[in-house]
C-alpha cells in the first residue's frame, strides 16, 4: 500500500493516541454503514453522541464548557481519518458545528455561550452555519437576509441555500444584513437562530454527491430573534465569517488529500488484484505512472497543508500570507483530489463506475470540495490580493 505515513515530526504521542481511537470509532461505527446511510440519504442521529463520547465534538473548544483545547494537527488527524470512510457526507454533516459554532465561541455573550455550546459537545444539539444565498455564496459582503431590529428582537427575512445540517440544525448560525444602507460588509451581522423559530421552513436539496448529508434550503419568513442572539457587534459581523472560512477551508484541504489517498490505495489494491492477458494490472507500465502520478500529487499536496498548520501553530506568518497560504493549499488539494479519483476511476474500470466502491463515490463528490468553501477561481483571485500581486 502506498499509505505515506503522516509526517511524524508534525505529531506527538498524544496526537497518534487520539488517531488511533479515532480510526477504531470511524471503521466501527461509521464505515460498515455508509454504503446503506447514502443510500437512505441521512445518517442516525444517534452518531452524535457517540462520537461525543471519544471526545471528537469537543475538540478545540472551552474546557469550561466541555471541550478539549488542542493546537491544529488535531483537526488534521479528524480531516485525514474521516477520509477513510469514503463518505464526505457523513463527515460533514456530523461536524458542521465546526463552521457554526466557532462564531458563537468567539463573539457570543456568556449566557449564549452556556445555552449552546455544552449541548452541541455533548452530541444532544446540531448546530450548522448558513451564508450562502441564492443570488450568491462567496461574496459575503452582498448578502440580501434582512434583520431588522424591533425592541428585543430582530425581524428576519431572506433565504438561505446549500446549508449542511440545514434539515435537522438545532441553531443557525446565520449571516444576515442589519443596516440596509450599508450594502457592502459594513452592514453584516452574525446571529444564531434557533431551528424551531416560527417562520422559519426548510425544504432539502438533492445532490450529485454527500448524499448522506443533510442539504437544505432555508426561509425566514418574519422570523423574530432575540436581540441576544446577536455574536458581537451590530453590522460588525463580517470579520466574524471571514476568519471562521480560514479554518474550514484547512480542514477541507486535509480532507481533500485524505479522499486522495483513499482513491490511491483502492487503485492500487484493484491493480494488484485485476489481471490481463495473465497478469496484473500492477504490472503495466502505464499503469504504474498513473499511481505514481497519483502519489506525487497527494504528497506535495499533505506537504503543504502540514507546512501550512505549522506556520499557523507557531505564528510564523503574517495574516495576509496566511489567508493566500490557506487559500492555495484548498485550490492544491482540491485538484490532487480531483485528479486522484479520476485515475483511480479509471484504473478500476467498469468497477470505478459502480456504486459502492469507495472512487465512484469520491469522482461524485469532488466537485463539492472543489466549490464549497470557496471556489478555486475566488480563491485565487484572494490570494493574489492578499499577496498584493
Amino acid at each position: 500500500m502506498f499509505d505515506s505515513p503522516p509526517l511524524s515530526h508534525y505529531f506527538t504521542p498524544d496526537h497518534e493516541q487520539f488517531r488511533s481511537t479515532l480510526r477504531d470509532f470511524i471503521a466501527n461505527e461509521i464505515t460498515p454503514f455508509v454504503n446503506d446511510w447514502e443510500e437512505a440519504g441521512t445518517f442516525p442521529r444517534s452518531l452524535y453522541p457517540k462520537a461525543a463520547e471519544i471526545g471528537l465534538l469537543g475538540l478545540g473548544y472551552p474546557e469550561e464548557y466541555g471541550g478539549t483545547p488542542v493546537d491544529v494537527f488535531y483537526k488534521l488527524i479528524v480531516a485525514e481519518e474521516f477520509a477513510r470512510c469514503g463518505s464526505g457526507g457523513v463527515q460533514a454533516s456530523l461536524n458542521s458545528h465546526t463552521i457554526g459554532m466557532p462564531p458563537v465561541v468567539a463573539a457570543g455573550s456568556p449566557e449564549l455561550k452556556q445555552r449552546i455550546i455544552p449541548d452541541v459537545i455533548a452530541g444532544n444539539k446540531i448546530m450548522a452555519l448558513a451564508v450562502t444565498e441564492p443570488s450568491g455564496g462567496s461574496d459575503v459582503a452582498s448578502l440580501r437576509t434582512t434583520a431588522v431590529r424591533d425592541g428585543d428582537y430582530y425581524i428576519v427575512n431572506g433565504e438561505k441555500t446549500f446549508i449542511t445540517s440545514g434539515m435537522r440544525a438545532d441553531y443557525l448560525t446565520v449571516a444576515v444584513r442589519t443596516d440596509p444602507t450599508n450594502r457592502g460588509a459594513g452592514g453584516v451581522s452574525s446571529l444564531v437562530i434557533d431551528g424551531d423559530t416560527p417562520g422559519l421552513t426548510r425544504t432539502e436539496l438533492k445532490k450529485m454527491g454527500w448524499w448522506a448529508s443533510d442539504t437544505a434550503h432555508l426561509h425566514f419568513d418574519n422570523c423574530r430573534v432575540p436581540v441576544a442572539n446577536l455574536l458581537g457587534q451590530e453590522n460588525k459581523g463580517f470579520s466574524i465569517f471571514m476568519g471562521n472560512f480560514n479554518s474550514e477551508r484547512l480542514f477541507m484541504s486535509a480532507n481533500a488529500v485524505g479522499f486522495a489517498q483513499v482513491c490511491l490505495d483502492e487503485a492500487l489494491a484493484w491493480a494488484r488484484e485485476r489481471k490481463t492477458f495473465g497478469e496484473p494490472l500492477a504490472r503495466r507500465q502505464v499503469i504504474r505512472h498513473k499511481l505514481m502520478d497519483m502519489m506525487m500529487r497527494i504528497d506535495a499536496a499533505r506537504a503543504l497543508v502540514y507546512d501550512l498548520a505549522y506556520r499557523i501553530e507557531h505564528q510564523s506568518d503574517d495574516s495576509s500570507r496566511l489567508v493566500a497560504r490557506i487559500a492555495m493549499a484548498k485550490v492544491v488539494s482540491t485538484q490532487a483530489m480531483q485528479f486522484c479519483a479520476d485515475q483511480a476511476v479509471q484504473i478500476l474500470g467498469g468497477m470505478g463506475y459502480m456504486r459502492g466502491t469507495l472512487s465512484e463515490r469520491i469522482y461524485r463528490e469532488v466537485k463539492v470540495m472543489m466549490i464549497g468553501g470557496g471556489s478555486e477561481e475566488i480563491l485565487k483571485d484572494l490570494a493574489a490580493r492578499q499577496m498584493e500581486i
